[in-house]
């Protein structure tokens, strides 16, 4: 995972939710959006479905993400550590968000959000290795698979986990003669 001057980086536990820089973030459609609402309702298990479905789609539209994006990251994986529910959206977000990071014309990781992003990847990639000894849902193991792949520097791995299904992956072999 590529992760900027990290001699730059500050604050492990993520941007605090007081703090003012969040309102001038933005997110996938380029604009500004600030995404504390929906990690509250997260955070509060109330419109937990509402919740992710604007996640989704402020936080990664089209291949875009933005410093909204990155900073939502570590909360995303602490309010997964506390609920201890195992969901494939935070790791579907996250390797979305690490996706669009790595690839494309997306801005670079700001040096104050580095560590906290950083770390909260290393933990996201610890809880996943324990859960996917028993995940049995296709759309989870992908998603755990993923981010521990892009985690542990196997990120075309992790691009292939993410970006298609079992079918789409059969086909892509296939045509390659596997």
């Amino acid at each position: 995972m590529r992760t900027g001057d990290e001699a730059g980086c500050m604050n492990r536990v993520g941007l605090d939710f007081n703090d003012e820089r969040w309102a001038g973030l933005v997110g996938g459609y380029r604009t500004p959006y600030d995404p504390r609402p929906a990690l509250r309702s997260l955070e509060e298990r109330k419109g937990v479905e509402e919740a992710w479905h604007e996640l989704c789609t402020e936080l990664y539209h089209q291949g875009d993400v933005g410093e909204a994006s990155y900073a939502a990251v570590p909360h995303l994986v602490r309010i997964y550590e506390e609920q201890g529910i195992p969901d494939w959206n935070t790791y579907a977000l996250a390797a979305t968000i690490e996706e669009a990071r790595q690839v494309g014309k997306n801005p670079d990781l700001p040096a104050y959000l580095c560590e906290p992003y950083v770390e909260a990847w290393h933990r996201l990639v610890r809880i996943g290795i324990r859960e996917l000894e028993t995940a049995e849902d296709p759309v989870l193991v992908s998603c755990i698979i993923a981010v521990i792949a892009m985690g542990k520097g196997q990120f075309s791995l992790g691009r292939f986990a993410i970006l298609f299904d079992e079918t789409e992956r059969r086909e892509v072999l296939n045509d390659a003669g596997f």
